[in-house]
């Protein structure tokens, strides 16, 4: 790795544009879960809050094109507090999208379960397992 494309190097801008468009990708396809799952009526309301919680928060994907934008014009140690701030909202986010599936994902019984599990995993390839 070279000093240009470590994660306080240039390389980041172009990552802090494109990671909602990754996350994006990743999502799973709501409504053909929603039918996989044949939710009870009692398991409606869980389900609403597990998908309001993945849908990317307001202006998030704006925060990180303005983050990408002025990346470049920083110096070293306010690219470094950027990149910091980035991802702490980054992990509120998760935080707060776990907490929801983790709710959702108790109102399932057994077999809602395995079905949410083989929807929801990455596709193969999609680089969790790459080098």
């Amino acid at each position: 790795m070279t000093l240009r494309n470590s994660i306080f190097g240039l390389g980041l801008a172009a990552g802090l544009a494109l990671a909602s468009a990754v996350a994006a990708q990743q999502q799973p396809n709501l409504e053909a879960l929603h039918d996989a799952l044949h939710l009870t009526a009692a398991q409606e309301g869980a389900w609403a809050a597990y998908k309001a919680s993945v849908v990317p928060p307001a202006g998030a994907q704006a925060r990180r094109q303005a983050a990408a934008q002025m990346f470049a014009t920083l110096p070293a140690p306010r690219r470094v507090d950027l990149v910091e701030a980035e991802m702490k909202e980054d992990m509120a986010d998760l935080h707060r999208q776990g907490e929801a599936l983790k709710a959702f994902y108790a109102s399932l019984d057994t077999q809602q379960q395995r079905i949410f599990d083989t929807q929801t995993l990455p596709p193969p390839g999609s680089g969790r397992d790459e080098d």
